[in-house]
């Protein structure tokens, strides 16, 4: 069964004018900062959503006129939305990171980008230049007193929760040394069962070189370091994410490879260097949390290429792991305009399932539906554990590459599927799930970042909220979208029409504690 919110408006196929200009003016750069209560509200804010969501991406797509080749080189900006007593708080703030000032300060560019992005004067201005820039970009973290901006391969940049200013890197009470990672894509155990089921931080970081270098770290909810672990993985590997379950930490070694011969002599960028082989296996690694759980081990599935997991589960000597599957790497060619990207000659990311029979090492692979989606989320007390309901952003039509213009909820017991869409004119960002409190008592239990576990007696896991950032194109703004998880197709119970628009972005995350 599906069901779909009516619309009023023309679908615009992905070949449309409107819709590739519409898609690109999401990625005009926002210079503006601001703060403000949200007075042009459609609808109404639930009065018992209280906390703040904060989001990440990057801001700004040229240095002072010169254009960035790929989104994921701009500079992080951090928005938070504060809501109380049915009303909403909105600010915005770029990270104020060393490379940003310096940038800032000098005038022009002056540090070339990971995924493409090469400063002005060709290979000569380019080559051996392999300082990285810390653009804080891709995430958001609240956890025990600290607001994290994270990019994957630097330390954090701390924040003030209030007012979104730059504090500084921040290296975790001495956990990370200098060049040390902490990766973007956190994953929080709910229900701990090696600390007395209290809540616990999980994330990685990696350090690339002739071998990977891998460390997962674990932290309770003042930010102590509970356990560390550290592998090495013989050859490359390219770890964006990874599944979390009570006893294991999952990672998808993707089959590319990186040859860093044209990054050094300035010719292309890091992230241009990497080299897609469909014809070779993806590598699982499943990490054991504790060595009561045994060793490291390694098995093989049918290639593709992961971005992003939805979640894993155990179910005796099986382990599920649910991800957005792609059939290849597709990078963006050095002379190659990201905004003239053609959807239908690149491959969609569609939600697949893996399952690992731990006793035998046989591994399979089944499609779940052809939607093209990315950035799924769940309630957060179903994190690591067998679970209904995944919400992705997805296409607005159920088969082709397309950019996300709706909020996607998927049955995974029935096949059940609602739809909410912002087409033909609206482009939606990853939804973040936020659980509908059941009294103040339970409200104080709905997030980890209090020191105490989630409560795990909610009537349904659909019950709550999801927010979802949407650019409007037809008003060039942005919109903040909110949606009962129980029934889409009930359409927006608020939409928050921001002054400005906010770029396509990346990921976010909410806290129960309310800061403005």
């Amino acid at each position: 069964m599906q069901e779909i919110l009516t619309r009023t408006e023309p679908i615009l196929d992905s070949t449309s004018d409107v819709l590739k200009t519409d898609w690109r003016r999401g990625y005009e750069s926002q210079l503006h900062e601001e703060q403000y209560w949200v007075d042009d509200v459609e609808g109404e804010i639930p009065s018992d959503l209280h906390g703040t969501l904060f989001r990440n991406g990057p801001g700004v797509f040229d240095i002072h006129g010169y254009p960035i080749h790929h989104p994921f080189d701009g500079d992080g900006m951090v928005c938070s939305f504060m809501f109380a007593d049915g009303k909403a708080f909105f600010r915005n703030r770029f990270v104020r990171t060393e490379g940003y000032l310096a940038e800032q300060q000098a005038g022009k560019m002056l540090y070339r980008g990971v995924f493409g992005t090469q400063k002005p004067g060709g290979p000569l201005a380019n080559a051996f230049d392999l300082r990285l820039k810390n653009v804080a970009n891709t995430s958001v973290l609240h956890w025990g007193d600290k607001l994290l901006a994270l990019w994957e391969a630097a330390q954090p940049y701390r924040l003030a929760p209030a007012t979104l200013d730059t504090l500084g890197l921040d290296y975790l009470n001495g956990v990370l040394r200098p060049g040390d990672a902490f990766a973007a894509h956190f994953h929080i155990d709910p229900f701990c069962h090696w600390d007395g089921g209290a809540p616990c931080l999980v994330n990685f970081g990696v350090q690339i070189g002739p071998v990977t270098k891998l460390h997962i770290y674990e932290f309770d909810p003042a930010f102590k370091l509970l356990r560390r672990q550290s592998h090495t993985i013989s050859d490359f590997a390219f770890l964006h994410d990874m599944a979390l379950t009570p006893n294991y930490c999952i990672f998808f070694q993707n089959p590319v490879s990186y040859n860093p011969l044209p990054y050094a002599l300035g010719w292309r960028g890091a992230g241009q260097c990497l080299v897609s082989h469909p014809d070779r296996p993806t590598r699982i690694i499943v990490i054991p949390r504790h060595s009561s759980k045994g060793s490291v081990r390694i098995f093989e599935t049918v290639p593709g290429f992961v971005w992003h997991h939805a979640n894993a589960f155990e179910q005796g000597e099986e382990l599920v792991i649910d991800s957005v599957w792609y059939d290849s790497y597709v990078g963006i060619e050095p002379q190659t305009d990201f905004r003239e990207l053609d959807f239908d000659a690149l491959p969609p990311g569609m939600l697949g399932r893996t399952s690992i029979d731990l006793s035998t090492g046989a591994t399979t692979r089944r499609l779940l539906d052809h939607r093209c989606c990315e950035f799924p989320v769940l309630h957060p007390t179903k994190v690591g554990r067998s679970y209904r309901y995944v919400y992705l952003a997805a296409a607005d039509q159920p088969a082709g590459n397309r950019p996300n213009q709706a909020v996607w909820k998927l049955d995974l017991e029935t096949g059940a599927q609602q739809i909410w869409s912002a087409a033909p004119r609206g482009f939606a960002s990853e939804p973040i799930f936020v659980p509908r409190p059941r009294s103040p008592e339970v409200a104080a239990l709905t997030t980890p970042d209090v020191g105490r576990p989630l409560d795990n007696s909610a009537p349904g896991e659909d019950d709550g909220w999801l927010l979802t950032l949407v650019y409007n194109a037809a008003r060039h703004a942005s919109d903040l979208v909110i949606l009962d998880a129980r029934d889409l197709t009930r359409g927006p119970l608020a939409v928050l029409r921001l002054k400005r628009h906010i770029p396509h972005g990346l990921h976010g995350s909410f806290t129960s504690q309310r800061f403005a």
